[in-house]
Formats: C-alpha cells, sequence, structure tokens
C-alpha cells in the first residue's frame, strides 16, 4: 500500500452523515519538522492553516474534488472528511506531492506567498 503520511486515514466513527465516511487525519502539532517548516515560511502550522494550504491546492487542481470534501479541523489537528474511498485516492493522489515530505513542501511553501494566506 501506497504512504499516506502525513495523513492518516480511517473510516469514520459515525456514518450517519453520508458525505461523512472516511476520516482523513494530520495531527500537525504531534509534526514538529512540519510545524517548523510552516513556521520558518511565516505561517502558523495549525489545523486552520494545514487546511488552507490544502484546500488551495485541491481547488487549484482538482476543484471539483471539494465537492466530496467536508473539512474540520481543530487546534493542531487538520482534519477532513471524505464519502468515498475514490475522494480519499484523490484528494491524497492531489497533495501528496506538495506534503508527502518536508523537501516537497518546501518547494511548495518557496512558491506561496504568506500574505495570501490567513493562517
Amino acid at each position: 500500500m501506497t504512504s499516506t503520511f502525513p495523513f492518516e486515514v480511517a473510516a469514520a466513527k459515525t456514518t450517519a452523515n453520508p458525505a461523512r465516511q472516511f476520516a482523513i487525519v494530520a495531527h500537525a502539532g504531534k509534526l514538529e519538522d512540519y510545524h517548523d517548516l510552516f513556521e520558518d515560511f511565516g505561517f502558523v502550522g495549525s489545523g486552520a492553516s494545514w487546511r488552507e494550504h490544502l484546500e488551495t491546492i485541491v481547488e487549484e487542481f482538482q476543484p471539483e474534488l471539494l465537492d466530496h470534501l467536508e473539512f474540520d479541523e481543530t487546534g493542531d489537528t487538520f482534519l477532513a472528511y471524505a464519502d468515498t474511498p475514490d475522494t480519499v485516492r484523490a484528494f491524497l493522489a492531489c497533495v501528496q506531492p506538495y506534503f508527502g515530505d518536508l523537501a516537497k513542501l518546501e518547494k511548495y511553501f518557496q512558491q506561496t506567498d504568506p500574505e495570501d494566506f490567513f493562517q
């Protein structure tokens, strides 16, 4: 199986909401090297900061995917719910080229303007 790092994927604890079948989580506060890199480029590194960058990437490359994701980050945790396994795979395929390791994330941050982001 392909690595999902820094994300963890699991079936949602409750599936009462059809849009929340799978949870995609990144414990940003526990990923110290990632957090430091966010700060090095003027970003907070919180769950909301991760969401802002991930949502921007998805919006740029696969905007239709946003119709199948529901974001619910809190504190230092990024959380997105997906409605199908295909949505999970598409999300990871879209963001892993940027968030898959620190060197890729640094290259992405070098192309961003902190003024374009709130977090």
